[in-house]
């Protein structure tokens, strides 16, 4: 079997290098299907290629103005696609309209591989926003196309119904969970090595719609809630990033506004997902912003403080059903439901939590493989 992987690759974001990775595992491993039968369409081939070894192709040609690039795209993709038995549209917060390109492009693709010959299958994405009429009309259009379609959560399955999506909609978990693991988390007495993903929320560098004010009350707020945490629970903090490299710089601003900073340390690498995983898992907790900092420490059985930064922060702390150490961005000094608060939360239920994150990491690794059924394996 000959098979396509579309996503947001290519872009050195690490989180979305792990869904990548996951399923390459899954296809090789589950599904018995051979590297040099397996193509990516990424935002940069040459860097899959050296990343994963694996065949790449552009995931949109430009070429000028929108019109010249859909036309150039659709005819160079289709060469390829037309050598291919499945076309999987896979993982990361693909179904949305939040950034203009998003919807109208994987419906696109999927499309083009259908009336190509393929069989197309969306695979473990996440859903939402998606609050505009273009968005919604894009996106049923690829659902409609697709011989399966799984989300990765139960709020994403949601959404799509709310929508007006008529299909059946499987969740799956997130593909990122059947990245190995060399050496899981190993339980603890107490928290003493806390790991941090931040986010550039807001930044100038980064948002699409920048606020100065607001990111340096998010910059002020962890740094206050991490000196805390060293003042009065003695913890060492490792700064570690998912998308390189805005993710260092955000780390490097925080860290600058801390009392406490010589007890911080910033790993400032291009991590693979697999190094991500290894640096997890030698933490005895992780408050992670990034949403694959939180899918790759929990898939370390590590346990994790999730940092709202998007509803889908939020909505995998729901799904493993650890809302009590989910926190508001906009609350992150808050004596009720601030970061201070969900570690103190933590550390009371420490060997129980320790436990139930093994458990549910477990579940999740087993519920992510499960999907390779979908597609037919």
């Amino acid at each position: 079997m000959k098979v396509g992987i579309i996503g947001n690759y290519g872009h050195n974001n690490n989180g979305d290098e792990a869904i990548l990775s996951g399923l390459l595992h899954q296809l090789t491993n589950t599904g018995q299907v051979e590297k040099e039968d397996i193509v990516v369409f990424s935002n940069d081939p040459s860097n899959t290629k050296a990343r994963h070894g694996i065949a790449s192709f552009p995931l949109l040609y430009k070429e000028g103005n929108v019109l010249k690039s859909g036309v150039k795209t659709i005819k160079e993709s289709r060469k390829v696609m037309k050598q291919l038995d499945l076309l999987i549209i896979g993982g990361g917060g693909l179904l949305m309209d939040m950034y203009k390109r998003d919807a109208p492009l994987y419906s696109v693709l999927g499309l083009t591989g259908k009336f190509s010959g393929c069989r197309v299958a969306v695979h473990g994405v996440g859903a939402g926003p998606i609050t505009t009429a273009p968005g919604k009309f894009f996106i049923k259009k690829l659902l409609q196309a697709s011989s399966s379609v799984a989300v990765r959560d139960e709020k994403s399955k949601q959404l799509l119904k709310k929508i007006g999506v008529q299909k059946n909609v499987e969740v799956i978990y997130d593909p990122a969970f059947s990245v190995p693991v060399q050496e899981p988390h190993h339980r603890t007495s107490s928290i003493q090595k806390v790991g941090v993903t931040a986010v550039p929320y807001f930044s100038q560098q980064y948002w699409p719609t920048p606020d100065i004010e607001k990111y340096e009350g998010y910059l002020n707020g962890m740094a206050a809630s991490l000196d805390r945490l060293i003042t009065e629970k003695g913890v060492k903090v490792t700064f570690f990033s998912t998308k390189y490299p805005e993710d260092v710089q955000v780390t490097k601003d925080i860290a600058a506004k801390m009392k406490q900073q010589k007890h911080c340390r910033i790993v400032e690498d291009n991590l693979p997902p697999e190094g991500i995983v290894n640096i997890a898992s030698a933490q005895d907790l992780i408050i992670g912003t990034r949403l694959h900092s939180l899918i790759l420490s929990v898939n370390a059985e590590t346990p994790v403080i999730g940092v709202e930064y998007h509803k889908k922060v939020k909505d995998f702390m729901s799904e493993i059903e650890k809302e009590p150490y989910s926190v508001s961005i906009d609350k992150l000094q808050n004596k009720e439901h601030g970061i201070f608060h969900a570690f103190e939360q933590a550390e009371n239920k420490w060997l129980e939590l320790q436990e139930n994150t093994t458990a549910v990491s477990n579940k999740l690794k087993q519920k992510a493989a499960e999907g390779m059924k979908l597609l037919g394996f």
